[in-house]
Formats: structure tokens, C-alpha cells, sequence
């Protein structure tokens, strides 16, 4: 015979003289509830913190305008100053530059003072190289950084740090190795074609002379960063005259750097060097080549550029939702409804 308290926390079952005790119905109801409350992880602290930081910082986000304006003239700033603070090093410079000409001339490629008389000798020629030599440099380069921004920003950091990092490592260049530029030689026969010709705005040569390092050549940034430019342009472009001249670019400008006297051709190689070190580097932190990052940045809509999330429009009568969107929950709320409604 069973014998139940009417409400209370416990039944009491009676079987051969024994009594036992139990949860009433009402808490095993209950019980489900209750357990169902996950608990909140504990906030990443120590070493999980760190690493989580630099995990974000390795993974490309969507770049701001206004911190990569201030950023590139912030670091363009900083180059010209540590280039031009490098001592000159005139005797050293000098003695580097007799150097690299005598070892291009055992190799049989010491073309330069050819090049430089021939077209020097072309007036509209070598004008208009001084003229790119003293522009091109920075508007093609900033350019492309604007075009990355625009159409690649998932791959805008990780080239911009190529860019950041090979220019770094050449002002170690210009302090370790001062080096004359042709055109400065003793004894030689190079034409500084900026003075001949009277051309503007060349930091190299004339009135600018004095507001440069005139003996940091080694490595030649002007190859540097053309090629920078040109490979990405090459890896990036869809269109194939675009890609085509990507990689006319550096090479008419290791033309331009030798006609003008202004570099010797292992300058160039130095500069190629730079950029291979600077690529190493976004390799490392990012674990891919640029080019092979997604074009976009992940998880972020078109709508997030104004701040704004694109509005749902409300989806005619007639043309039924393909896909109802359904609360947490929801599957149960019919049998639900239903009960109460009978």
C-alpha cells in the first residue's frame, strides 16, 4: 500500500517496513529548467589575451582613410629624416662608387656612360626622364596604395608593410654603405643631365642639392618601389594592358635611374634585394603572400562603409519569403499555441 503526501518537497513510499524518499513531481519538473542556464566562459586573461590580440593585429582588417593618411606621411616624414640625418660619408661615398665601377667594368656590363651620352643627346628624351625621375616616383606609388585601398583592402596591410618594411631596410643601406651616384665620380665622364638641362624639381641635383643625402644611392628605392608597384599591379590587375604595364613600369624606370646618372644598375639589384626582404617579412606576420589574401575583409558588409545596415525591404504579397527567418525557440510555439487555443 502506498501512502503520498498530498504537496510537499518529498513522497514517502512504504514497502516492507522501509520508507524512502524522493524528489516530488513538482521539482522534477523544475529541475530540467534549471539546468538548461549555461554558464559564461571566464574573459581571456595572460597568455590567451596576448595571443588573441596579436591574432587580430595578424588578421587584415578594413583599413581607415584617415590613419593611413597620417600613417604614410608620418612614416614618409621619418624616411626623409633618417636618410638625410645618415652622414654623408664623401670620401667613403666616393671610394664605393670607384669600387661598384670597377667590378661592373671586369663583368663587361658597365653600360651607364653609354646610356647617359645617348640620351642625353635626345633633348625632349632626357628632359622628360629628368621629370619622371623627380615625380613618378611618389604618384605612382601612392596610386597604387589608393587603388589597394579601394578594390583590395583585405590585401591593403600586407602590401603596405612589403612597402613599409623594404624601405626600412634601405636606410640601413644608406648608413652602412655611402655610395657616390655616377654622375658625382671623380675622373668620370657622366653628365648630370638635371644641371645641363636646367630641369625642376629633382631632389638630386641644383637648387635641391642641399636638402638631400647626395650620397645615399645604395640601395636605389626608385627600383624599390617601382617594382613593388609593378608586381602588384602584375598579381592584381584584371586587365591584361594594366598587368603589361605593371611590368613596364620598373623597367623603364632602371632606364631612367641609369640615363640620368643618377644610379649605377647594381643600385637596382640592391633596391630588388630590399623588396624581397620586405616581402619575407608580410609573409611572416601574415602567413601568405598579398596577393593570396581574400580581396575583402571578411565579415564586413558594403552598409558598414556609412555605418549603416542595409534596410530590409518588405517582400511583396504575392511573392512568398524563401527562407522565414524563425526565432530561437519557435519550432515548439505551434504545439504550443495549439494546446492553449483548445
Amino acid at each position: 500500500m502506498e501512502d503520498s503526501l498530498p504537496m510537499g518537497e518529498t513522497q514517502v513510499t512504504a514497502q516492507e517496513g522501509r520508507s524512502t524518499a524522493g524528489p516530488s513531481p513538482i521539482a522534477a519538473e523544475a529541475a530540467p529548467e534549471t539546468a538548461a542556464v549555461p554558464s559564461t566562459p571566464p574573459p581571456a586573461t595572460g597568455k590567451t589575451g596576448w595571443r588573441a590580440r596579436i591574432r587580430s593585429l595578424r588578421t587584415p582588417g578594413r583599413p581607415r582613410l584617415w590613419f593611413e593618411i597620417l600613417l604614410i606621411a608620418v612614416s614618409y616624414w621619418l624616411y626623409s629624416l633618417v636618410r638625410n640625418a645618415v652622414p654623408e660619408q664623401k670620401a667613403a661615398a666616393l671610394r664605393n662608387a670607384e669600387w661598384i665601377w670597377s667590378a661592373e667594368k671586369s663583368l663587361g656590363l658597365a653600360f651607364e656612360e653609354t646610356v647617359n651620352h645617348a640620351v642625353n643627346s635626345v633633348t625632349w628624351l632626357i628632359v622628360s626622364m629628368n621629370y619622371y625621375y623627380a615625380t613618378l616616383h611618389f604618384v605612382v606609388t601612392i596610386g597604387v596604395l589608393v587603388w589597394l585601398f579601394r578594390r583590395h583592402p583585405g590585401r591593403y596591410a600586407a602590401t603596405r608593410l612589403v612597402l613599409f618594411a623594404t624601405t626600412a631596410v634601405a636606410l640601413l643601406g644608406y648608413y652602412l654603405y655611402p655610395l657616390a651616384p655616377p654622375r658625382l665620380m671623380n675622373g668620370a665622364n657622366f653628365i648630370d643631365t638635371v644641371l645641363v638641362h636646367e630641369t625642376w624639381g629633382s631632389m638630386a641635383s641644383g637648387n635641391f642639392k642641399n636638402m638631400s643625402n647626395q650620397y645615399a644611392a645604395m640601395p636605389s628605392m626608385h627600383i624599390g618601389w617601382s617594382l613593388w608597384c609593378g608586381l602588384t599591379i602584375f598579381a592584381l590587375a584584371s586587365v591584361p594592358w594594366a598587368r603589361v604595364l605593371g611590368l613596364l613600369y620598373p623597367t623603364l624606370t632602371l632606364v631612367v635611374i641609369v640615363a640620368t646618372a643618377n644610379h649605377f644598375w647594381l643600385d637596382a639589384v640592391g633596391g630588388m634585394a630590399c623588396l624581397a626582404f620586405g616581402y619575407a617579412v608580410s609573409r611572416v606576420w601574415y602567413g601568405s603572400l598579398p596577393h593570396r589574401l581574400p580581396k575583402g575583409v571578411p565579415g564586413t558588409a558594403k552598409g558598414r562603409l556609412t555605418g549603416l545596415r542595409a534596410a530590409r525591404l518588405p517582400r511583396p504579397a504575392s511573392e512568398p519569403d524563401p527562407k522565414p527567418r524563425t526565432e530561437p525557440g519557435a519550432e515548439s510555439e505551434p504545439e504550443a499555441a495549439g494546446a492553449r487555443r483548445s
